[in-house]
């Protein structure tokens, strides 16, 4: 009976007998800590869970709500868009009335400043003109002749005022 003198039989009869006569006490609770790490990693898992689904909902909310801000982005980008324009053209309505109004101006004050010249010329004609014809009456004309052309005048003053009256 070699077996008897074995260690490794008896070291295998005593860890038998071991968990024969202590595997109940001590399968409990090892079997009650199994099941209460299992149920704690169940319920990380679960909570794991629920956290992607919100975080999973978080995400397709901010999506939704990137869409519908890059949207209105587009809306206000277009709307902007429309607004300088508008403004730009009536600047430029503006800026064309504002031209056509200074260059009417400059004209009104050109064909003046044309009037006040030939009216300045006129004047000046017409002083020119009366001077010379003094100058040129005063040394014609003499005292006999100058009694005699005023006499005459006087007399045909009565038929020239007869002409006018028929004329008007």
């Amino acid at each position: 009976m070699d077996l008897l003198n074995d260690p490794r039989f008896w070291s295998a009869l005593a860890f038998v007998l071991f968990f024969v006569f202590f595997g109940k006490k001590i399968w409990r609770p090892l079997a009650a800590a199994m099941d209460n790490r299992t149920n704690q990693v169940r319920q990380e898992l679960e909570e794991a869970s629920r956290l992607r689904r919100e975080a999973e909902e978080i995400y397709t909310a901010a999506q939704k709500e990137h869409e519908a801000a890059k949207l209105e982005a587009e809306k206000m980008l277009a709307a902007s868009k429309e607004a300088a324009e508008r403004i730009a053209e009536n600047a430029k309505k503006e800026a064309d009335a504002a031209a056509h109004r200074h260059e009417e101006l400059v004209r009104l004050r050109l064909a003046a400043s044309e009037q006040e010249a030939i009216n300045t010329v006129r004047r000046e004609a017409a002083d020119i003109a009366v001077k010379a014809a003094y100058e040129v009456i005063s040394s014609v004309l003499t005292e006999e002749k100058d009694s005699s052309l005023i006499d005459n005048a006087i007399a045909d003053l009565p038929k020239a005022l007869a002409e006018d009256r028929h004329v008007a």
